[in-house]
């Protein structure tokens, strides 16, 4: 009797360590991803102001615009590191601004036509690409591990751990104009 019932405390306690251990990786594959979604921003802040001043060469009386785009810059860097609705939100501005950015350059075919301009619209068209599929990663990992925490047993562990369910990396419906990844032409 004693051995069947070290038994089922032991499959107990294996049970335990494993819903333990799978909650500890999810968590930290969701860290993972909110960071590759970091690198794939650092990337866009980084070619924004090349792309501003390539314009700007063929553009100078639309400042306006360039403002736009240095502030909504400076928000969504500003925003690195926030709770994900909030850096969503600074992005989404950002992706605004920039859409301002290129339905200027529309106006200029000389600026279409330079070879820097064409480069850095093709670079920042890669990284939206990467962000994209970088925010659709992280929003699976946290979806599993949202669930995880939700569902009976690994609730009860979750609790007596205290795990915690993360925010999903998200458009708010006021942010649905910016719903679309910034277009680039060539």
């Amino acid at each position: 009797m004693t051995t069947i019932l070290l038994a089922i405390v032991g499959v107990l306690v294996l049970w335990v360590i494993f819903a333990y251990n799978r909650f500890v990786s999810l968590v930290n594959k969701a860290k993972e991803a909110l960071s590759d979604i970091s690198v794939q921003l650092k990337r866009r802040y980084d070619l924004i102001p090349n792309l501003v001043e390539t314009v700007k060469g063929y553009a100078a009386h639309e400042s306006s615009a360039f403002e736009n785009v240095t502030k909504a810059r400076a928000a969504a860097m500003g925003a690195s590191g926030a709770v994900p609705a909030v850096q969503a939100a600074a992005e989404n501005q950002l992706s605004g601004a920039l859409k301002t950015l290129f339905a200027v350059s529309e106006a200029y075919p000389d600026l279409k036509a330079n070879q820097n301009f064409l480069q850095l619209q093709k670079e920042l068209g890669d990284t939206e690409d990467k962000i994209q599929a970088s925010r659709r990663f992280y929003n699976s990992t946290v979806m599993a591990l949202n669930t995880a925490l939700q569902v009976f047993p690994g609730n009860l562990i979750s609790s007596m751990f205290g795990f915690k369910s993360m925010d999903l990396f998200e458009l708010s419906a006021a942010d649905a104009a910016a719903a679309e990844p910034v277009k680039v032409q060539f």
